[in-house]
């Protein structure tokens, strides 16, 4: 099995949290002695015990392949979340599904943004093309704050097939277009659903496009024409959630 890198105190302590086990090597950095490292150090020492290693800051660089690694970093066996559309909707029973579907997010830190969101939101799954698409990696992890450990992200090869498999199952396709009739809080969302975020300034593929059940749009009163994915992401998610709510 592949080794996976977690960088940051979000995705370690979301890691320890979530599936202490699979943590194989932990190292901090000794010569930090603020709070934060602090309480980091007393949960980490009692769970991972001699899994936990102190390292320079020269080695925390080197291990994480960058600075931005505020003194932890991590090595740990990939955890067991869906990784197929079958898998997912077998775990999801008859719960409503909510889905985010990423055609052409190409920036890690966007991805890590809307990892983040998706799990604030109580999104089940991403799905995101094999091409064309930024993949999880150290730095989609950090940005993601802990997410990456606890949303399933499942990569797949043909979207729009992937987008008339959920249709089969159940699940309403709504994509996002700045020329769509109808706004997205028009819409029901109680359902299961999964909504379609386009590229920023490309917009969702034509076959994608083509391929959703419905467009929707975000209503924009200010000068920009456009948001930030991640933010459109919460948008989105947040109205379906909002829906959801017990009234």
């Amino acid at each position: 099995m592949s080794q996976q890198i977690l960088v940051g105190f979000h995705a370690v302590i979301s890691r320890i949290r979530q599936a202490p086990d699979s943590l194989k090597t932990v190292y901090y950095d000794f010569s930090r002695r603020d709070r934060r490292m602090k309480d980091f150090i007393e949960v980490a020492n009692e769970i991972l015990g001699r899994k936990f290693h102190q390292a320079d800051t020269a080695r925390l660089r080197q291990l994480a392949g960058h600075d931005r690694h505020q003194g932890v970093v991590a090595f740990a066996e990939p955890t067991s979340m869906a990784r197929t559309i079958p898998e997912l909707m077998d775990s999801l029973g008859n719960k409503k599904a909510l889905l985010l579907i990423l055609d052409g997010v190409t920036d890690p830190h966007n991805l890590g943004a809307c990892l983040r969101v998706a799990d604030g939101a109580g999104a089940d799954a991403i799905i995101v093309p094999k091409d064309r698409s930024a993949q999880l990696n150290a730095t989609v992890s950090k940005v993601a704050s802990g997410a990456a450990e606890t949303m399933p992200f499942i990569a797949v090869t043909n979207l729009a097939r992937t987008m008339r498999e959920l249709q089969e199952l159940g699940v309403w396709i709504i994509g996002t277009a700045e020329d769509a009739p109808k706004t997205i809080y028009e819409h029901d969302l109680t359902g299961s659903v999964a909504i379609v975020m386009g590229a920023e300034g490309e917009g969702m593929r034509r076959l994608t496009k083509e391929t959703c059940d419905e467009l929707v749009n975000i209503p924009m009163s200010g000068g920009v024409e456009s948001l930030n994915v991640s933010v459109a992401s919460g948008v989105c998610l947040y109205e379906a959630l909002r829906q959801r709510l017990p009234k």
